[in-house]
């Protein structure tokens, strides 16, 4: 450290200064200050080591400048077997971390997500919340207030717009017309309390959200109960005040995973698959029809997510996804599955 403030004092001293020597001595603490800051390593724990879970503490034990403090799950063994893995220490009660940590990941289930979010937030640590940010939106106004007043970040897990795909194609996308999406896949009995809507097709509402950034004019949804108790099956029909339209489309008893969106607007047809990380774009020039594929720089989402994470942190900084956006994602998802559950109902015999 001596021999970098050295180099940076050799700068300095072919100034004149009528105050050298306070000068110095001023400087050398600002440099020492901003030296340290940028060296401290970032305390950070994982609560809740599922699948997703042990997927955060596994990056976490790999960035620079993080300490992975540790991982938690009530799961005893699933805690131990995540942190021997990633060379830290395990936990059963979250409670033990609490004023222990920079920041943290909450990949716990969603019906946990605001108790134990509220609870680290108190004790003043930024957050990473993987989507839902919440189950109601009461709980995701607390989160956030509590996160306000205390100056706090808040992410929220909607990985899909750290895809190196979607990155590529946004600077391509001007006014959105029509957006069509897929995002299909096979059953998972593990997830049998929340339906398609809030498991998967939050994704795709946080991305139109943010391609669109246009007021909703109106919303149609339509979904079906086939294997689980909610809706495994949902469609929804989202009319901007832009005028621009977007049909999603979300399933859990699909065979083939299907992650696809295709986007329209007045010079250009983009279509992109979030899965391969491939895009292409169709374009009008000279009254013929052009393709190319679009060069995409191919990256860990997960990486890139908590890394981000990390750096908005470390530099107080607005994440790409807020816990703003992750409230306006659960508002869209939660009035698209009330009118789908309202359907079902009906629906049902009278007894």
């Amino acid at each position: 450290m001596m021999a970098k403030l050295h180099n940076i004092f050799e700068v300095h001293d072919n100034i004149s200064r009528p105050y050298d020597a306070s000068f110095r001595i001023g400087f050398t603490i600002a440099v020492v200050i901003q030296y340290s800051v940028m060296q401290k390593l970032l305390r950070v724990a994982v609560v809740g080591a599922g699948k997703l879970g042990a997927r955060h503490a596994e990056v976490y034990s790999k960035l620079p400048g993080v300490e992975l403090v540790g991982v938690c799950d009530i799961i005893e063994h699933r805690a131990k077997e995540c942190a021997l893995h990633c060379k830290t220490k395990a936990y059963k009660d979250y409670r033990e971390l609490l004023g222990q940590l920079d920041a943290a990941s909450i990949a716990v289930p969603s019906h946990m997500h605001h108790s134990i979010s509220k609870e680290f937030l108190e004790q003043g640590t930024h957050l990473l919340i993987e989507k839902p940010i919440t189950t109601s939106l009461a709980d995701a106004d607390g989160l956030l207030a509590i996160a306000k007043e205390k100056g706090l970040i808040i992410q929220v897990g909607h990985i899909e717009r750290f895809n190196s795909a979607i990155r590529a194609i946004k600077n391509i996308i001007k006014v959105p017309r029509f957006i069509e999406c897929h995002r299909l896949g096979p059953y998972d009995p593990r997830i049998i309390n929340t339906g398609v809507t809030i498991d998967l097709m939050i994704h795709d509402i946080d991305i139109v959200l943010d391609l669109v950034k246009s007021p909703i004019k109106y919303v149609d949804a339509v979904g079906a109960c086939i294997l689980s108790k909610t809706e495994d099956i949902a469609n929804a029909r989202i009319r901007f005040e832009n005028n621009s339209v977007c049909d999603l489309t979300a399933s859990r008893v699909t065979k083939n995973v299907m992650r696809k969106i295709r986007i329209f607007q007045d010079d250009a047809y983009i279509s992109m698959d979030y899965v391969k990380q491939e895009a292409a774009i169709h374009t009008r020039e000279n009254g013929s029809i052009h393709y190319r594929i679009i060069d995409i720089t191919k990256s860990d989402s997960l990486k890139e997510e908590l890394a981000d994470f990390i750096s908005c942190v470390r530099n107080q900084k607005q994440p790409i996804v807020s816990g703003v956006e992750g409230r306006a994602a659960l508002a869209l998802a939660l009035q698209i599955q009330q009118q789908i559950q309202q359907q079902i109902q009906g629906r049902q015999p009278n007894h």
